[in-house]
């Protein structure tokens, strides 16, 4: 019986220990989660607008949520929801405001219909209230103008990895 609580108290203090990187590790799942979910629908974007031979919309809902449609049609080709994986990660996009890009048939970005900017680039984090920014794995979407769609880690120093530069 000695031996039993022993080893009951042995596996506590190992679970105890590893509690804060599982943690750790979750949130940072969510960020990838969210950042790999937005580049995906860009691609998407593109893609579709390339094959269809007209303008395909990427517009970015709530958190992480995104739809792609036709411009023409209106029709929407496919949605994500915000909960696939990523419901706490926060993406702050940039110019401020911005919620669309328009791809052209050739695959690059034009001016949205509607006048408003184009999304061109988002950055993907957790708050802090979840775990300690030290600890965060930010990444980064960044839209070119020629349709380029990259994701990449804005905290990698220049030319190491998936270095923003």
């Amino acid at each position: 019986m000695l031996e039993l609580v022993i080893s009951v108290a042995i596996l506590a203090i190992l679970v105890a220990l590893a509690v804060p990187s599982f943690k750790i590790m979750l949130a940072n799942a969510q960020i990838r989660t969210a950042a790999q979910g937005l580049h995906d629908g860009l691609q998407l974007a593109r893609v579709e607008a390339i094959r269809r031979n007209e303008r395909v919309v990427f517009t970015k809902a709530a958190a992480s949520a995104w739809t792609v449609s036709s411009e023409s049609s209106g029709a929407t080709l496919q949605t994500r929801p915000s909960t696939e994986g990523s419901a706490q990660a926060s993406i702050t996009v940039t110019p401020s405001g911005a919620t669309q890009v328009t791809m052209n048939s050739f695959g690059r970005v034009v001016a949205n219909t509607d006048a408003s900017s184009s999304i061109a680039q988002m950055d993907i984090d957790i708050p802090t209230s979840v775990i300690a920014a030290p600890d965060s794995k930010d990444l980064r979407v960044t839209i070119a103008s020629g349709g380029s769609i990259r994701l990449c880690d804005p905290n990698s120093p220049v030319g190491v990895g998936m270095s923003c530069q």
